[in-house]
């Protein structure tokens, strides 16, 4: 399937910055009135981890943010679960790399196992890997510390644009004035939808994976055990640092007409059983269960105007090679700049236009464009990359002692 437009059924897993569903869009041009509460600089929609990076970057370099995200609260899911290091020197700036480095382990070995025996035990090293929920945990407790909380249960319902700023209107009929918007809410993105701009790509149908959270008392937590078998599927299980539990990512359950069964714990026991064939060991305590399939989109543009995309409101992508999360980090560093820049030059708000702004608006267009010159192609390549990657690893588990380090950067990519 290949369209721009409707999201159904994409990243069911919920993405980096996945805000659980945004239906009943509105377009960006409806009203948005209603008595202002309060102006700022920057709007960020979205508490994720690309959203919390930008808030923090922003309120490091003096602007004034705020922050919603239409969830009741945060939540404590692994979902993305590894920084590179791009990500950590971008972290480092923030304030926030220690306290991570501290939470997360950057030394895993994949143990290998093909119908049931154990293969071959592969070192990796580079990257951290550690829980999302911590990741943002982290940021959250930075942006308090300079000032700014997130707004919990505030789903935005409509924007509108004028030559100094947007307006926003939240589902309460409470009403946010800035001077920028920034979109970071995820791959059903809410923002994207009011600004009309298309998602362009395909989501492969049926389910590819389910994934949870789970304790599995007895297994080692030394390895990323990986089981896969010649009749095809297998079942991982990652120790989540920090934690008493494993991230567990599975090939789907299926009924006698090879169709998706819906996850349950009884489910994941028995694929479980399947697979790894160790007698003894219970899956417990399944904190968080969901299904991923294959979504390959981006945005046809990553900047409306005052109003701009980042994170997986921009693209959605094979999870191969863990770079969602990252690739979301990269977007808010390179938007903090720019908006940066162009705060500096239109100077503070008063109201929420300094005097002159919509002259100035014009010519800081140009600065504001280089966002998207930056990043729109940087997407492009990501989705290719993790198409080839994704590829790799699923040729790669038909073969005895191979895993998933098949979608890590080659040798010749280092």
């Amino acid at each position: 399937m290949t369209d721009s437009g409707d999201m159904s059924g994409v990243n069911d897993m919920g993405g980096a910055d996945d805000m659980c569903g945004a239906d009943g869009l509105e377009g960006a041009g409806g009203s948005a009135g209603g008595v202002v509460d309060g102006t700022v600089d920057v709007l960020i929609v979205g508490a994720g981890p690309t959203g919390l990076t930008l808030a923090c970057d922003l309120a490091l370099r003096g602007a004034s943010v705020r922050v919603l995200d239409r969830r009741d609260g945060p939540h404590r899911e692994s979902r993305g679960k590894g920084l590179h290091q791009s990500s950590l020197e971008v972290f480092e700036r923030l304030g926030v790399a220690e306290r991570l480095s501290a939470l997360g382990t950057r030394d895993l070995t994949l143990r290998k196992y093909f119908d049931g025996a154990p293969v071959t035990d592969t070192p990796t090293a580079g990257g951290l890997l550690i829980c999302q929920w911590q990741v943002e945990e982290a940021l959250r407790e930075r942006l308090a510390d300079l000032g700014t909380r997130i707004e919990y249960g505030a789903e935005v319902t409509a924007l509108d644009q004028d030559a100094s700023g947007v307006t926003a209107r939240r589902a309460d009929g409470r009403v946010v004035r800035a001077a920028y918007a920034a979109g970071c809410d995820g791959g059903r993105s809410t923002t994207r939808g009011l600004l009309g701009i298309p998602f362009e790509g395909y989501t492969e149908e049926n389910p590819t994976m389910v994934i949870a959270d789970v304790r599995a008392p007895g297994l080692s937590r030394e390895f990323w055990h990986q089981w896969f078998t010649s009749e095809g599927g297998g079942i991982m299980l990652c120790p989540m640092p920090g934690t008493d539990s494993f991230q567990l990512q599975a090939s789907p359950e299926t009924d006698g007409r090879g169709r998706a069964l819906p996850p349950g714990p009884e489910g994941l026991q028995r694929l479980f059983d399947r697979h790894a064939r160790m007698e003894g060991i219970r899956l417990r305590d399944v904190t968080w269960l969901s299904t991923w399939r294959v979504n390959v989109r981006r945005a046809a543009r990553m900047r409306e105007g005052r109003v701009f995309l980042a994170g997986d409101a921009a693209h959605v992508h094979p999870i191969a090679g863990g770079l969602g999360m990252n690739t979301g980090i990269q977007d808010a560093a390179a938007l903090g700049r720019t908006l940066a820049g162009a705060l500096a030059e239109q100077g503070p708000p008063e109201g929420i236009a300094s005097e002159g702004i919509a002259a100035e608006a014009s010519a800081a267009g140009a600065g504001l464009d280089a966002y998207e010159a930056e990043r729109l192609p940087a997407a492009a390549a990501l989705l290719a990359d993790t198409v080839e990657r994704h590829e790799r690893v699923l040729a790669a588990v038909r073969e005895p002692g191979r895993g998933t380090e098949a979608g890590l950067d080659r040798p010749d990519r280092a």
